[in-house]
């Protein structure tokens, strides 16, 4: 049975249509456009290897993923098409040797792929068919420049299919610019898809949230970990102490080498390793089968990320947990999170964990939440704060770059 998003946005996509599509992580998003996708190819130009579609994703993880589910699509067509997958990080040559002879379908991240057209590798002359997948990530991780630079080299004529798990506003003004009469499709909403997580949320001192998470996971049989955090250094530190406490744990962050991302993931979905220690690059683009929990060791910054976040779990139809630990001046970030997702999530508490530190009154600004969390020592490392409802500078800045796509 199709999910909600396939049984709508495949149609319209049939057709020629341009779409914007909203649904949530897990929904089978990628199956929405990438089965359609193929068979217009099929049906289209028989010319072999000319770059006829293009997926722009903001992750490595994501191309990654993207490609292997167009590849295990396609090896089911009667005619071979080549699909060809790029991102930063990692070596150019043998992304530069993959396209020798042409290629059919291209996924990459904006960088990389401005690379390759930069060494010749790759014409966008013939392209007929455009997917941004993940927009508002894109944006969000600062490609609108790499964006309207890549938009700026393809032809006027040709699908656009842009699918997102939010619309901000930098977001919608991209939508504008780049679709024609779109087919709008949202299933957000649809019962069906919202995944049966159920979310947790234990008050505890930010000094022992480590060690409460020990007690957890030897009290519990998870069997596959994904722990958030909200940096780097914490992700370290995190999965440092865990190991020491004699559990399996690898941090997972954008300052290690691709062949140790992929490593820790592939470890993750053999369970070599129980716990992956993550910054909010893995929120998305990481499909792990079968993940049954996942832990807000720091609450993300905005409420966005929370979903995001909890979306890892769950996925497939599976049921999942979403636990989050709430420090004493983290409750009002909580409550805001909660209220702008439309939450309630009970307070909990562990025997042997209760919290002795006293609350920030939940009539604390954002930016209070902000300030506590800086102040914070080195081992409670925080989280930045939710967003606050006005839009903040950076967002600005990210909506007027995207305003120039």
């Amino acid at each position: 049975m199709p999910t909600a998003i396939q049984a709508e946005a495949i149609p319209p996509i049939l057709l020629g249509r341009d779409l914007r599509g909203m649904a949530r992580s897990g929904s089978g998003k990628t199956a929405a456009y990438a089965l359609p996708l193929l068979q217009l190819l099929m049906a289209g130009d028989a010319s072999p290897r000319r770059l006829r579609a293009l997926v722009l994703v903001p992750t490595r993880e994501l191309a990654a993923q993207v490609g292997e589910t167009l590849r295990g699509f396609a090896q089911h067509l009667p005619v071979r098409l080549k699909i060809a997958v790029a991102f930063g990080g990692v070596s150019i040559n043998p992304q530069l040797m993959a396209l020798r002879g042409g290629v059919d379908v291209m996924v990459s991240t904006p960088g990389r792929l401005l690379d390759l057209v930069d060494h010749n590798a790759l014409r966008l002359s013939a392209l007929s068919m455009l997917v941004l997948d993940e927009a508002d990530r894109l944006l969000d991780l600062g490609f609108a420049e790499e964006v309207g630079r890549i938009l700026a080299l393809l032809p006027p004529v040709r699908q656009n299919l842009l699918f997102s798990a939010t619309f901000p506003a930098a977001a919608d003004a991209l939508a504008e610019r780049v679709l024609r009469d779109p087919v709008r499709v949202e299933v957000e909403a649809a019962p069906e898809t919202v995944p049966a997580i159920a979310q947790r949320a234990i008050e505890v001192d930010a000094r022992r949230r480590t060690q409460l998470l020990v007690r957890l996971l030897k009290d519990s049989g998870w069997t596959r970990v994904l722990v958030f955090v909200a940096t780097k250094h914490a992700s370290e530190i995190v999965a440092d102490k865990l190991r020491k406490a004699g559990v399996e744990a690898e941090p997972f962050h954008g300052l290690l080498s691709q062949g140790k991302r992929n490593q820790v993931l592939t470890d993750l979905k053999t369970s070599r390793v129980r716990v992956v220690v993550a910054t909010d690059l893995a929120a998305r683009g990481i499909d792990v089968a079968q993940l049954p929990v996942v832990v807000n060791y720091d609450l993300p910054r905005s409420a966005v990320d929370y979903l995001h976040r909890i979306g890892r779990t769950g996925r497939a139809g599976q049921s999942g947990l979403a636990l989050s630990f709430i420090p004493a001046d983290m409750e009002a970030h909580f409550q805001l999170i909660e209220k702008r997702q439309g939450l309630s999530v009970p307070r909990e508490r562990v025997a042997g964990f209760e919290p002795v530190e006293l609350p920030v009154p939940a009539v604390a600004t954002a930016d209070a939440v902000d300030a506590a969390a800086d102040s914070r020592s080195p081992d409670a490392p925080g989280n930045g704060g939710i967003k606050g409802r006005r839009p903040s500078k950076k967002d600005k800045l990210r909506a007027a770059a995207a305003r120039k796509i």
